[in-house]
C-alpha cells in the first residue's frame, strides 16, 4: 500500500468512526410546537447539538406526534425514545409525589413553586431512578385559573358543566364542585371544546392561548390554584452510554433549559391573559364567595394528597411551610 493510499484509508477509517460515534436521540413533547415549553425544548436540543458538536444529535417530535402525552413516559422507560417531556402531575395516580406540585393552593407563585420544586426534587428523583430514568429539568406553568362558558360567582355555578381533566387533581377538583370530569389531552382540547364534549376546563393561560379558548367559552378565571410543572427525563441507559464530555453538555443545557423556562414562564403570563382579554374573554379574579368555596377543596385536597403521599409527602409540605 502507497503512501496515497494510506492517508486514503486512514481518512475513511476517520469519517467511519465520526458517523459511528454522532448518537441520535428521539424526544417525544406533548404540546404544540408554538407552546413556550416546545420552544424551550428545541433550544435545549440545539444547545445540545452546538455543545458536542454534533456528536449527540435530539429530534424533537411536538404535539403528541411521536407518542401520545399519557404514552411518553413509558415509551422512554421502554426504550421507544431516549428523552422526553411530560406533565409531571399527569402521573400521580402512579405516584402521588408526582402530583406535589398540584395540591390545589398550596404554592400559588412563581417564588413558592420554585421553593416546591427545591424541595420535593429528591423525592421525584428517587422515583425516576429506581424506574430506570433521569430528571434533566422542570419548567412550571402559569398559574391555573378556571375556564367557563357562563359566569361563575360561586362552587354551586360549576354544577354539571362538562370540566377538561388532565390530572387526578383536576379530576378530584371536578369531583367536589360537581362538575364532570371529562379527561382530554392538551393537543385534543381544542376540538373537545368545539364540538362540546367540555364546556369548562382548569389550566393555564398559555394553554387557553394555545387553543383559542375565546372561541368557544367566554370567563376566565385567575384562581392561581397552582403551578404545575413539565419534567425533561432521558433513560438512565442511553445516558450512561454518553461519554463524560456529551453527559456534562447534556446537564448544563438542561440548567439553562431550567433557568431560561422558569424566566419565559413568568414573563409570558401577563401576555397569555392579555390575549385572552384581546380576544374578547372576560378575564377577572374569582368572587370572595368563589375563592372561599375553591379555598375549601383545596384544604380538603391537601389532606387528602398527604395522607396518600405518606411520610415523604408530609416532609415534603413540613420542608416547603418552614
Amino acid at each position: 500500500m502507497n503512501r496515497i493510499q494510506k492517508l486514503f484509508a486512514t481518512l475513511c477509517l476517520a469519517l467511519a468512526t465520526g458517523a459511528l460515534a454522532q448518537t441520535k436521540w428521539d424526544m417525544p413533547t406533548p404540546y404544540a410546537a408554538t407552546n413556550f415549553h416546545t420552544e424551550n425544548v428545541v433550544q435545549f436540543a440545539a444547545d445540545v447539538d452546538k455543545a458536542t458538536a454534533g456528536k449527540l444529535k435530539i429530534t424533537v417530535h411536538p404535539g403528541a406526534s411521536l407518542f401520545k402525552a399519557n404514552e411518553i413516559k413509558r415509551a422512554v422507560q421502554g426504550g421507544q425514545a431516549q428523552i422526553g417531556e411530560i406533565l409531571l402531575s399527569g402521573y400521580s395516580n402512579e405516584d402521588p409525589i408526582f402530583g406535589t406540585d398540584s395540591v390545589p393552593f398550596l404554592a400559588t407563585s412563581y417564588a413558592d413553586a420554585a421553593k416546591l420544586w427545591k424541595v420535593s426534587k429528591k423525592a421525584v428523583d428517587e422515583r425516576f431512578a429506581k424506574q430506570g430514568m433521569k430528571v434533566l429539568y422542570a419548567v412550571p406553568w402559569p398559574p391555573q385559573g378556571v375556564y367557563a362558558n357562563k359566569p361563575l360567582n360561586s362552587i354551586a355555578d360549576m354544577k354539571g358543566l362538562k370540566m377538561r381533566t388532565y390530572n387526578p387533581a383536576t379530576s378530584r377538583i371536578a369531583e367536589l364542585a360537581g362538575a364532570q370530569p371529562v379527561t382530554i389531552q392538551a393537543a385534543e382540547l381544542a376540538q373537545a371544546m368545539a364540538t362540546g364534549a367540555v364546556n369548562a376546563n382548569i389550566t393555564s393561560g398559555a394553554t387557553g392561548y394555545d387553543t383559542k379558548a375565546w372561541e368557544q367559552v367566554k370567563y376566565f378565571y385567575d384562581t392561581q390554584a397552582w403551578l404545575p410543572k413539565n419534567v425533561v427525563f432521558v433513560s438512565q441507559k442511553a445516558f450512561d452510554a454518553l461519554d463524560k464530555t456529551t453527559q456534562d453538555a447534556v446537564l448544563k443545557a438542561a440548567a439553562e433549559a431550567e433557568a431560561r423556562g422558569w424566566k419565559t414562564s413568568e414573563e409570558k403570563t401577563g401576555f397569555y391573559l392579555g390575549e385572552l382579554k384581546k380576544n374578547g374573554m372576560t378575564v377577572a379574579p374569582p368572587s370572595p364567595a368563589l375563592a372561599a368555596d375553591l379555598k375549601k377543596i383545596g384544604d380538603t385536597m391537601t389532606g387528602e394528597w398527604i395522607k396518600t403521599a405518606g411520610p415523604d409527602g408530609q416532609a415534603i409540605v413540613d420542608a416547603f411551610k418552614k
